[in-house]
């Protein structure tokens, strides 16, 4: 069938709203019809070459929509269901059957390998030429073909033009302080960078009953919208010396826990060495810098740990229910943080949200859709 979709054709390139043609489904695959889709940091990493997929691409991962088809192998989605997209697993490894699906064995073939696995393609030009797919979503599209490992079924009561932000970006922050550093109650953490996955970690860290939360940014506008979700204490990082500041919030001693958002190899010395003894950092920024680091120095002496946490290590079927449910709570109110586009607004969008303009931009896909 014939599509719509934004079309990204090289590195550091611009989006093109093209027609495409969407292949036939096959009987493990669903077909859904996009209402929105949130952009995220990955998909700008991608489109500047920080993190490598086939050209051309239709890339987005923070879908949601309904489901038009369902093959005939599929189990547990139907016809009409309304869904969040999220990663891609492959359900039968020993990691996935242990519930640590984001360390699947086959996890960058199934989301950044661009094809099938069989090599061929869910998107083709209309010349023939084939087009890379993206987590096995591809949300910037009018429709796309996905899994049902990526869907997560949600109640029809659920804004579809919000709860895709969650597939990602907000998982992975929520994520990591929850599913990865799992902090106790009353411990300290810093968040290096207050985008959507820093501030989404914050708001974690205050579920968790962390009692000391600094957010630690370059704009003060940001530091701002830290301050009302939860931040007990502010660092602008360009106004000196970030890890004295921290220490001296923590009566010398540094911070338990610190997550990196940047990706900038400065900051992420940073977040470790503003860290107490036995402290532990995530750093979850899709980037192509590098950490310098003696390991002896800096990590055995004071028994320090640095921690992987892709995607949250969230099981998407359990944790975006979660994170609807905080947010109806009013303990996750990540609405604050979206403003909406159009489809075709896609690379302004994408430009606000680079330069911070805008922390968390939504693409309207279906501008017809009424919750």
């Amino acid at each position: 069938m014939k599509i719509k979709a934004a079309l990204l054709s090289k590195i550091h390139g611009d989006y093109t709203i093209e027609n495409l043609r969407l292949a036939e489904p096959r009987e493990d695959e669903v077909r859904v019809k996009l209402v929105a889709s949130g952009i995220c940091h990955s998909d700008e990493a991608t489109r500047i070459g920080d993190s490598t997929i086939p050209f051309p691409a239709v890339l987005g991962h923070e879908g949601a929509g309904i489901v038009e088809f369902v093959g005939s192998e599929v189990k547990n989605i139907k016809v009409g269901d309304h869904v969040v997209m999220s990663y891609s697993y492959c359900g039968h490894c020993a990691n996935c059957r242990t519930g640590l699906p984001a360390a699947c064995n086959d996890w960058p073939a199934l989301n950044s390998s661009g094809s099938r696995p069989d090599g061929s393609h869910v998107f083709n030009q209309e010349d023939g030429t084939p087009v890379s797919n993206f987590f096995y979503q591809s949300s910037f599209a009018t429709h796309t073909l996905t899994k049902e490992n990526n869907l997560i079924v949600v109640d029809k009561s659920a804004d579809l033009r919000l709860v895709g932000t969650l597939g990602c970006g907000f998982l992975t922050g929520l994520g990591t302080v929850i599913n990865g550093l799992k902090p106790t109650v009353g411990s300290s953490i810093a968040i290096f960078g207050t985008g959507a996955v820093g501030l989404a970690a914050m708001m974690a860290a205050k579920i968790s009953g962390c009692s000391t939360i600094i957010a630690v940014d370059i704009h003060q506008s940001r530091l701002d919208i830290a301050k009302q979700l939860g931040a007990t204490h502010l660092v602008d990082s360009s106004t000196g010396d970030t890890t004295k500041q921290i220490k001296a919030i923590t009566d010398g001693l540094g911070v338990n826990y610190s997550v990196d958002t940047t990706g900038i190899s400065a900051v992420m010395q940073t977040a470790l060495n503003s860290m107490r003894t036995r402290g532990t950092m995530a750093p979850v920024a899709v980037t192509s810098k590098n950490m310098d680091i003696n390991t002896f120095r800096q990590l055995v002496v004071s028994s320090k740990k640095i921690i992987g946490v892709l995607m949250g290590d969230a099981i998407p079927q359990i944790s975006i229910p979660q994170l609807i449910k905080f947010y109806q709570e009013g303990r996750f109110p990540f609405d604050k943080l979206v403003k909406f586009y159009k489809l075709e607004e896609i690379n302004q969008a994408s430009k606000d949200s680079a330069n911070g303009s805008t922390i968390k931009p939504i693409l309207i896909i279906d501008e017809h859709y009424k919750n």
